[in-house]
């Protein structure tokens, strides 16, 4: 006949008295706020949860670190082009040491040279020559490179101390280029491919990291701010240096 006080019978499912469908409403809440947790725990660690409804899905692309694959390219071309020039340097340098008289391909004129540069005191700032300075520097911002180009991902303190290494030789350099414009009245070829090396590199790492909070959330705007400027700055710097050399060596009249 019917069913019993208390009871009632829904259809495809087992039939259960009032305290039990409390019960079964209080399991239910239960394993809802359970899959809410665990979607949650999935979104943070990058794993893809599954649909909760038809309209709603989440993606291994929208949650994963999408990898700096742009920055990447600039310090594998940026570095190898400093390293390129360093290498150079290091041949001209290896046959000025073997034969006094070598004929340099870098001796263009008297204004556009690297022998003098070379030969210098300057040459060997710390008791050996720079070049191989260059080629250990370079080779470590490719290294960077082709780490983050592969997926690496660097602790904050590395970045730190790549940063300072960067700024380092962007002060060396800058140091360079007034020694070669205000005391050797020369431009070095190889040595300018140098400048314009490191002088991108120091502002692209640096506005990186401030933008990705490197050096704290609150130069993060500030970093953002500056990172689409990178280009029109690293322009102006070029022109600097540029005006300088015209200034003082008068370098359109004497090409």
């Amino acid at each position: 006949m019917g069913t019993a006080s208390g009871v009632r019978s829904w259809p495809g499912s087992l039939t259960s008295s009032v305290p039990g469908q409390a019960v079964l409403g209080a399991s239910r809440a239960r394993l809802a706020s359970t899959s809410d947790e665990l979607s949650h725990v999935a979104v943070i660690v990058g794993v893809s949860p599954p649909g909760l409804g038809h309209n709603r899905q989440v993606t291994d692309t929208q949650t994963a670190p999408r990898r700096s694959w742009i920055l990447a390219i600039f310090l594998i071309v940026a570095g190898s082009a400093g390293w390129w020039a360093a290498f150079n340097l290091t041949l001209d340098k290896i046959a000025v040491l073997t034969n006094k008289d070598a004929v340099l391909n870098c001796n263009l004129s008297v204004l556009v040279q690297c022998g003098k540069n070379l030969a210098s005191a300057q040459g060997s700032a710390f008791g050996f020559p720079n070049p191989l300075i260059g080629l250990g520097g370079f080779a470590a911002v490719i290294a960077v490179g082709v780490g983050l180009l592969a997926g690496a991902r660097f602790a904050r303190w590395y970045w730190i101390a790549f940063n300072l290494g960067i700024a380092g030789a962007l002060a060396f350099v800058i140091w360079l280029i007034g020694t070669s414009i205000f005391v050797l009245g020369t431009l070095c070829p190889w040595c300018m491919l140098v400048w314009s090396a490191t002088i991108p590199l120091f502002w692209v790492v640096t506005f990186r990291n401030l933008r990705d909070g490197v050096y704290g959330r609150g130069a993060t705007r500030f970093g953002s701010a500056l990172m689409p400027w990178v280009i029109p700055i690293t322009i102006g710097s070029y022109l600097v240096v540029a005006v300088l050399a015209q200034l003082v060596l008068d370098v359109i009249h004497r090409l």
